[in-house]
């Protein structure tokens, strides 16, 4: 079919809007980048903007060298090496059952509204920290985890997903002797891959980004997650450099080569270099994953 001309403009148009939202939304890394690969002294003066004035990586030498920096990023990927799997097993195992009808499964609306509860209604952050010093979690990896086990939101949407999928793919599994198990690995989660990708997503890039509990429930510094230890060192950059004793000797070398915004930028910019890695992957079930399990079909 051939195009109108308005619809040429429209694409036009629209072609020239998504590229300047997309510089506006990637300017501020390439200048956190500049700033990181730049001299403490050009960035003082202000004259770093989208390129490295000075360049150097000292500061990367400078945090990689750091024992705290590279024990917070060791918690922050071991939480998510144990929160992702546990998302998502528990996101299957919650879901497919809810996903039956009434007549297969009665309480389906009971648990269903238990669910929805949980997403109006919140205990409190006092109730919550009461919970996890009860059951003996405080300063352990299990208190970033156990918490936020079950994403319920990420649930409602691999839920609607399953409901959305053809009764038959289902009865022809059961009529040949496939139980429930069987069904939802052999039948269901192939089928559903671009839904789970999507969640998947979700819980990688919370876990990743989350800073708040670890600063309610880690009570030593060496148990801060990444996101954690950064957001100290933004707010009190002149106690990262005094509490880096660790660097001895090497301290006042690198002291006169780098600033606290220096690092500070490194720091940030190594922080969003997981997500910059696995979002690629997952991208492209991003879309269809989302869509296909919001709306029930």
């Amino acid at each position: 079919m051939k195009e109108s001309v308005p619809r040429r403009i429209f694409r036009v148009c629209n072609t020239v809007f998504l590229l300047i939202v997309a510089l506006v939304c990637i300017t501020p890394f390439i200048n956190l980048l500049a700033v990181s690969f730049s001299d403490k002294i050009a960035v003082a003066a202000g004259e770093v903007t989208y390129y490295p004035i000075g360049f150097t990586v000292v500061s990367y030498e400078f945090i990689t060298n750091t024992s705290k920096f590279v024990q917070s990023l060791l918690v922050s990927l071991k939480r998510t090496a144990l929160g992702v799997p546990i998302n998502l097993l528990l996101i299957v195992l919650t879901a497919y059952p809810l996903s039956k009808m009434k007549k297969e499964f009665r309480a389906r609306n009971v648990f269903s509204w238990f669910f929805v509860v949980t997403i109006l209604f919140n205990a409190g952050l006092i109730p919550n920290y009461m919970m996890v010093r009860t059951t003996g979690l405080i300063d352990k990896i299990w208190a970033l985890v156990l918490p936020g086990a079950l994403p319920v939101f990420s649930m409602l949407v691999v839920m609607n997903y399953m409901r959305s999928l053809p009764k038959e793919l289902e009865e022809a599994a059961y009529i040949d002797g496939a139980t429930h198990v069987q069904t939802l690995i052999r039948i269901i989660l192939p089928v559903a891959t671009p839904t789970i990708a999507t969640v998947a997503l979700f819980s990688f890039v919370g876990h990743w980004n989350s800073w708040f509990d670890g600063m309610i429930y880690m009570n030593k510094i060496q148990h801060y997650p990444l996101q954690t230890y950064l957001q100290t060192v933004v707010v009190n950059p002149e106690e990262f450099f005094r509490s880096n004793t660790d660097l001895s000797g090497n301290l006042v070398k690198y002291l006169a080569m780098v600033s606290a915004r220096t690092t500070g930028a490194a720091q940030m910019f190594l922080a969003m270099v997981p997500i910059l890695c696995v979002y690629p992957y997952l991208q492209k079930y991003f879309t269809t994953g989302l869509v296909m399990g919001s709306v029930k079909g």
